[in-house]
């Protein structure tokens, strides 16, 4: 399996927006921790969080097919699955816990942290009840797709709150590594 470095390596060679890699980089949280717990491996699950839109900036129009492309040279075939199915317009079948997770953990995750950038005390009291009042007012973050939100829940089999919860969790231990 590749490192984290080597991971790392590869992002920055493709990304050089901070808003970008902040968003990789609170998936790669997000997804350690949802490997802890759901006891799988948490090294890989974090490098397919950090890697998940490594390609986005640099070539928008091929996304994610370079980065998937450079995943499975290097072996890393599991990874770069989950990565093809972050987006189920892709059409990507869900193999595995792994495919679900960075389904359901991508979009709702950049929500929340959208959440974060319009209280005055950013992550500090957010709660789940406030991020699904958002998620119905479909002028805030219009680009989020709330579609996707949905189906990755679903396919993780997970309760909404219960989720946005977990989330909200992991981004307030790391609030300021993410500057939220």
């Amino acid at each position: 399996m590749i490192s984290r470095d080597e991971a790392q390596s590869i992002l920055t060679e493709l990304t050089k927006n901070p808003s970008l890699l902040r968003h990789m980089r609170s998936i790669e949280l997000v997804m350690r921790a949802y490997a802890r717990h759901y006891n799988q491996n948490e090294e890989q699950w974090g490098i397919a969080g950090l890697l998940h839109d490594a390609d986005y900036e640099a070539f928008p129009e091929k996304h994610p097919g370079v980065i998937v492309d450079k995943l499975r040279s290097l072996g890393e075939n599991e990874i770069a699955h989950a990565i093809s199915a972050h987006y189920t317009k892709w059409n990507a079948p869900y193999n595995n816990l792994l495919d679900k997770a960075l389904l359901a953990c991508d979009e709702l995750t950049g929500f929340i942290i959208a959440c974060c950038q319009v209280r005055p005390d950013g992550i500090g009291s957010l709660e789940p009840k406030s991020v699904i009042k958002k998620l119905k007012d479909k002028s805030f973050a219009a680009k989020v797709e709330r579609d996707e939100v949905y189906a990755g829940i679903d396919k993780l089999g997970v309760d909404l709150a219960d989720h946005i919860s977990f989330i909200i969790r992991v981004l307030k231990e790391n609030r300021e590594e993410l500057g939220i």
